[in-house]
């Protein structure tokens, strides 16, 4: 399966310089997350095979401009070809905003999201906006990743982590894969392509998108806290 991953700046190749060509033989697009509805609505258009995204944390104009035709992963867990996929959105809360996350926030996600991860029994592509805490991320406050992303490496070992948020133009010592355990980690600012190998399902016909949740939220970012589930 050939998997077109975009984040954070639209590429003129896809987009202002279009070609067909650059799109032939793409499965499935994923979109990690600052990109412009209309770019998504584009390629999704163009490409004819599902896109699936997550909110970043400069797309609150999602909200009454969605990219129709697509697909949002946030909090939720999909299989397509086989290959099982979650998605959590946003970054590290530097301002208000409805994609501005706190890390005790994050961890209350990524508690809920293992409910759907075990669901599907495994999980192959964690697809998120901000990188994990030391890794591929930042020191300033806005471009800091999340320590809890840990927690779905250690207990699901995805084989891939995407991620855009630090764009690959602020520095040219910034990595474009590194690795966590089993876990190779990418970021997919501007476009990047992966290939991975079907995983047929019995219960999923070929090529075709089943969700197993979808946006499942705590109520209120004091959730993981008053459940008593401290368990990062």
């Amino acid at each position: 399966m050939k998997i077109l991953c975009i984040s954070d700046d639209e590429d003129p190749a896809l987009w202002d310089h279009f070609s067909k060509s650059r799109l032939e033989g793409i499965d499935l697009i994923i979109s990690c997350g600052d990109l412009k509805p209309e770019y998504l609505r584009f390629l999704v258009t163009m490409a004819n095979v599902p896109l699936l995204y997550v909110h970043g944390n400069h797309d609150e104009c999602y909200e009454w401009d969605a990219p129709e035709g697509c697909d949002c992963i946030d909090n939720a867990v999909v299989r397509y070809n086989g290959v099982i996929i979650a998605g959590l959105p946003g970054c590290r809360k530097y301002r208000e905003g409805k994609f501005q996350i706190t890390e005790h926030k994050m961890r209350a996600l990524v508690w809920r999201l293992g409910f759907g991860i075990r669901r599907a029994k495994g999980l192959d592509i964690l697809v998120t906006h901000a990188p994990p805490r030391g890794c591929g991320d930042l020191d300033d406050r806005p471009h800091m990743g999340f320590q809890a992303f840990y927690r779905i490496i250690d207990e699901f070992s995805p084989a891939l982590l995407l991620h855009g948020h630090v764009h690959m133009t602020y520095n040219l010592s910034i990595p474009r894969k590194e690795r966590i355990a089993d876990t190779q980690v990418i970021n997919v600012s501007n476009r990047y392509i992966i290939e991975i190998p079907d995983k047929p399902h019995p219960a999923t016909e070929h090529k075709r998108l089943k969700w197993i949740t979808r946006h499942i939220e705590p109520e209120g970012e004091d959730y993981f806290f008053a459940n008593k589930e401290k368990r990062l």
